[in-house]
């Protein structure tokens, strides 16, 4: 079985030269991946929440996660705003609060945030409140996240190679291709 690392820069380099930026930055990706496909491995529910702007996103994922011609098991992504339609709303820290209670109740095998987007949304509040959520920062650096530029012009491109290099890590590691190393 290949260690996570190797395995991810020959992913990396299949792709060819339009994903080389990504060689550099899977020191920082791999850290912050393992613990989320091990949460993914004991059942975890991921909610995905965006920025405004990366909304677009949000629904490809949810939507592509689970495709039939995976030939895998369905993986739980669901959109935040489809478990709370009015997450817009929430302001004080006991609505974070509250919110937190549904989802502790809703999910019994734990949950995981998911959240693309800037750090001044107020989902990325919501999303920051759970030590353990998998995030992609736009702009800042955020500790125990994964960095991208808002004004990169090929940043949509990025966003759909880092969720293809995941789904593919989804597989290599329900396959038991890779090892996941801590």
């Amino acid at each position: 079985m290949q260690e996570f690392l190797k395995w991810t820069l020959d992913t990396i380099r299949k792709e060819g030269s339009s994903f080389s930026w990504m060689e550099e930055k899977r020191l920082e990706w791999v850290p912050l991946v393992v613990p989320m496909l091990k949460k993914m491995l004991q059942g975890h529910t991921f909610i995905v929440a965006t920025d405004d702007e990366r909304k677009w996103f949000g629904e490809y994922m949810i939507h592509s996660i689970n495709k039939t011609h995976h030939n895998r098991p369905f993986i739980s992504f669901i959109g935040l705003h489809a478990l709370f339609p009015n997450v817009n709303n929430l302001k004080t820290k006991e609505d974070f609060e509250l919110l937190e209670d549904m989802l502790s109740l809703s999910f019994s095998n734990g949950y995981t945030f998911f959240y693309v987007g800037k750090s001044n949304d107020a989902k990325y509040q919501i999303s920051k409140q759970k030590y353990d959520s998998f995030l992609w920062i736009m702009d800042e650096q955020v500790q125990n996240s994964f960095y991208l530029k808002s004004e990169d012009d090929f940043l949509d491109t990025k966003l759909i190679q880092l969720f293809k290099l995941l789904n593919r890590s989804i597989d290599a590691v329900l396959f038991a291709e890779v090892a996941l190393e801590d």
